[in-house]
Formats: structure tokens, C-alpha cells, sequence
């Protein structure tokens, strides 16, 4: 196939069958020029009154997260949804992986959507099970395997999790990371190494900076390369085995812009989440998930300035409730999370009116064996002590 073959369609619309999902877009989407939107919106929600729970990531658009019952992070929200067992229908504006976590842990009476099923996140779909597995077969052949622990990050697809379920590993918040990767060296031994997916530098980051481990015993899977691109001797002497795969936002920010801000602004403070780079990390003044950026804003003096390092729309949302503070973007360009930003007003009518009607659209279930591993490795992570029940 070339490049003049492949289909043009204009976005939500129309459908794509060699689509990675299968996405079966819907063609009756209201238009966006529509200016009954946010009144639809409206109409829709009240109707389906409490059968309807509707949860917004902190990165999804300022059109969309005003209908959101909860805001937060991936995991904080899937556990919302499973504390409203009551909820019919539970609307999930966010990306794939977070839908596949509420379905998980939500009861059988609940249905999860998913406005747009092309709301993916690149860095979960850089981590497929069957790469995945052909890595844990090929760390075997290594003479390692015996001794490695698979941990993977909330930002990854259900059959990852149940990997980790089914071969004694864990799942992980960029809150706990710490907590989960002390765990897992304790699982084999002096010997334990660590097998951590999909996003190397929230691996990197954790074990170098508040686990002591050297940048030398960290190594780089590449799944693309025959064994990883990994020597034996390599492996045997790696304690943390970095999956090549990285946050498509965060992996943009660079130490430069930082030493441009600080010339610029006096007394900046710069916080960064714990995806980006290990360079830029180093260079911040504080580090953590989008719920401590979030806090910590909140707790900030009048007249402070920060430069912030996560998500454009977070940042932007910051900046306006913080109108006392001196914010800014991390970076040089405008650049939103565009499988985030899948969710759009349209798209939340149309799923909502469905509703209305009776028919539930793009519904996320998970298969009841893939559930059972997954749900193995989150009450891992869940009886860990600490953080353990942040994001």
C-alpha cells in the first residue's frame, strides 16, 4: 500500500477496518460548529441522571472536562467509577488503557465507554503483548528470567497488566513507583532485576534518583532489535531492564529550555512530571505526578513563577485558576496530547445522546481471564504500603 492509498478521513468519521482498533467511527457525529453543543450536552446528562457517571482526565479539553462528575489521573478515576457501583453507564474522557482499568475494576452491571475509540496513548502502544512475550522468552534464553520482575506503569494496556499478573509483577503510578520497585527487588533475591513497562525514563528516573541504583545498571530493551539489542553479559549485569517506550509529551520537554527559562525569569522554580527525560529531570526542582504538580500550584506562595512540565491543557487550566502566579509551558511549541485531545465536545454528545436512546456505543469490556491477571497485579500494587492508592 502507498501513501495515496491509504483512507483520509475526516476525524470520528467514517471507518477504517486495518485501523490498529478496528475503529468503527460513528457517522452521524453532530458537527462542531453546532452551537446547541454544550446545551445538548446538558440535556443528555440530566436525563440519564444518576444511571450516568461521567470521568475527566486532567488532560482532557476545557469543552469536555466542564461535564466531568470527577477529574484526575488514570488510576484515581477507575477507582471513582468503582465506588459508584450504582452508575449504569460510566463515560470515560480519557485514552484506551484508563477505560480498560475502570472496566476492570468496576462490577459486571457497569458498562465502560469510551467517546472515541481512537483516544489511544502512544506510549502504552509502544509495549504489545506479543513483543512483550517474545522479550520474556527470549530473557529465558539469557539465563535470566528466573530472576526478573515485570513491572508495569498504570499507562499500559489491560494484557500488559495481566502479564505482570501471571508472571508475579506488579502495576505501578508514577506516585508509587518507588514503593512497587522496592517490592519487586525483594521478590528474588540479590539477584532481582526488574523488567519495567512500557516507559523507560519513569524507570530510569526511580530507580537512579530515589533507589541509588547507577545510570550503568540500567539498560535499554529496544523490541525491535533481536534479543532487545542487549548482550548477555549486559543483562547479567543490569538490575533494571528499561522498556524502550516513552510519553509522546513529556519526552518533548529538554534541559535547554530550562537553562533559557531560568536566565529569563529570576526565582523560577520548575516541576516536571517523572516521564520526562532523565536530563531534564535532574535540572527541575521538583518532580511528581500530575496530582502533586496540581497541589503543589495550589499550595505556592502569590507571586511565585513556575514552569511547568506536563501536559499542555493541565498547564493551561493551572495558569488561569492561578491568576496570582506566574506559570508557564515547559516548552518552546504548543503541544497538546492529541490522543487526549480525541475527546472532543462532538464525540461526547453523540455518546451521550446514545445513551438517551438505548444504545450503548464503544464500550470497553476486557475479557474475564485477561481481567483475572490484571486485577492480580493492581492488588499487588494496592497492598503495598504508602502511596500505593494515589496516581
Amino acid at each position: 500500500m502507498t501513501t495515496v492509498d491509504l483512507p483520509l478521513l475526516p476525524l470520528g468519521r467514517g471507518t477504517d477496518p486495518l485501523s490498529e482498533r478496528g475503529v468503527e467511527c460513528p457517522g452521524d457525529l453532530p458537527a462542531p460548529s453546532d452551537p446547541d453543543l454544550v446545551a445538548r450536552a446538558l440535556a443528555a446528562k440530566e436525563k440519564l441522571g444518576d444511571r450516568l457517571f461521567v470521568l475527566g482526565h486532567h488532560y482532557q479539553r476545557d469543552e469536555v472536562i466542564q461535564f466531568a462528575d470527577v477529574t484526575g489521573d488514570s488510576f484515581k478515576l477507575a477507582r471513582d467509577a468503582a465506588a459508584r457501583p450504582d452508575a449504569e453507564f460510566i463515560v470515560f474522557c480519557g485514552v484506551h488503557f484508563m477505560a480498560e482499568s475502570a472496566d476492570i475494576l468496576t462490577g459486571p452491571q457497569q458498562q465502560v465507554i469510551l467517546p472515541d475509540l481512537a483516544a489511544g496513548c502512544s506510549m502504552a502502544d509502544m509495549a504489545r503483548i506479543a513483543q512483550v512475550e517474545r522479550a520474556w522468552d527470549a530473557l529465558a534464553a539469557a539465563g535470566v528470567q528466573d530472576v526478573v520482575v515485570p513491572v508495569t506503569y498504570m499507562n499500559s494496556s489491560a494484557a500488559i497488566k495481566a502479564f505482570c499478573g501471571r508472571n508475579g509483577g506488579v502495576v505501578c503510578t508514577s506516585s508509587n513507583a518507588e514503593v512497587a520497585l522496592d517490592w519487586a527487588f525483594e521478590q528474588k533475591g540479590p539477584d532481582t532485576k526488574v523488567l519495567f513497562l512500557p516507559d523507560q525514563h519513569l524507570g530510569r528516573n526511580t530507580a537512579v534518583l530515589q533507589l541509588g541504583y547507577s545510570l550503568d545498571e540500567c539498560v535499554v530493551w529496544n523490541p525491535m532489535l533481536p534479543g532487545g539489542g542487549l548482550t548477555a553479559e549486559e543483562l547479567a549485569n543490569a538490575k533494571m531492564i528499561l522498556w524502550k517506550g516513552h510519553c509522546s509529551v513529556h519526552g518533548r520537554f529538554s534541559a535547554d529550555v530550562i537553562d533559557e527559562l531560568r536566565a529569563k525569569v529570576d526565582d523560577l522554580n520548575v516541576i516536571v512530571h517523572p516521564e520526562c527525560q532523565h536530563e531534564v529531570v535532574l535540572k527541575a526542582d521538583l518532580v511528581g505526578s500530575t496530582e502533586f504538580i496540581i497541589k503543589t500550584i495550589e499550595a505556592a506562595p502569590a507571586g511565585s513563577s513556575w514552569a511547568i512540565g506536563t501536559e499542555l491543557n493541565l498547564v493551561q487550566r493551572l495558569a488561569d485558576a492561578h491568576p496570582d502566579k506566574n506559570i508557564m509551558f515547559l516548552d518552546r511549541n504548543v503541544c497538546y496530547c492529541s490522543t487526549m485531545n480525541r475527546i472532543d465536545l462532538p464525540h461526547f454528545v453523540w455518546a451521550l445522546e446514545n445513551l438517551v436512546e438505548g444504545v450503548v456505543v464503544n464500550r470497553i469490556e476486557v475479557d474475564p481471564q485477561t481481567e483475572a491477571d490484571a486485577l492480580a497485579a493492581l492488588q499487588r500494587m494496592l497492598d503495598l504500603p504508602g502511596k500505593s492508592h494515589r496516581d
